[in-house]
């Protein structure tokens, strides 16, 4: 079927140049010449009997889980520098341009070296263009997190969130059943840990209630 469409789409073009071109004749020749090699061109490096399939978009591989985006924002806030940061380098991840995130909160982190936000947020930019690993950098960024603001909850929800999604879910209960310890009841962001605790086993439902 490409092919047809291919010689199809030559033929109208050809064909559009002579009623309409105004082409003196070497000129066809030369145009039917091109078209000629044209089709050579894709016969020899296309793959003219592959089917067509679509291609998965660049917003499709950085897909970023917005009950994750909302539970950052009841923990860090949804206005201020920071925030704008953080949004930034969110819509990067949904691109997929990862790199590029972790340069706009390496960025971020230059204006302002001891926000907490910032460095929770590059952390968890570090571990998306890591394909998912927590990598020496990410931890050390969670960990200067936590360093400059051991009550904040984000450090330790997102570090738990970066191990358990490494496999490391010892070490992630771990971390966030002490954070629940300290989440008030009405924290916005304390079901959300609570099914993260379950999802991982450990937490029990009984064993969820404050």
């Amino acid at each position: 079927m490409s092919w047809l469409v291919l010689l199809a789409f030559a033929a109208i073009a050809f064909a559009a140049l002579w009623r309409w071109g105004r082409l003196p004749r070497f000129g066809l020749e030369l145009t039917a010449a091109a078209l000629c090699v044209a089709v050579a061109g894709y016969a020899w490096l296309g793959s003219p009997g592959i089917p067509a399939h679509p291609v998965e978009s660049r917003e499709a591989m950085g897909a970023v889980d917005p009950q994750l985006i909302a539970t950052r924002k009841s923990m860090m806030g949804q206005f201020g520098t920071d925030a704008q940061w953080l949004d930034f380098a969110d819509t990067l991840g949904k691109l997929g341009q990862s790199r590029a995130a972790v340069t706009a909160m390496r960025s971020g982190i230059r204006d302002d070296p001891r926000s907490a936000d910032l460095w929770v947020g590059l952390g968890n930019a570090l571990v998306a263009h890591a394909d998912g690993l927590v990598t020496p950098a990410a931890e050390f960024a969670f960990q200067r997190a936590a360093h400059l603001s051991p009550e904040h909850p984000g450090p330790p929800f997102f570090f738990g969130l970066a191990l358990a999604q490494n496999g490391r879910t010892a070490e992630a209960g771990e971390i966030w059943r002490a954070l629940l310890a300290r989440t008030p009841a009405n924290a916005p962001w304390r079901e959300d840990l609570l099914a993260r605790l379950m999802s991982i086993g450990e937490m029990t439902t009984g064993a969820a209630k404050p």
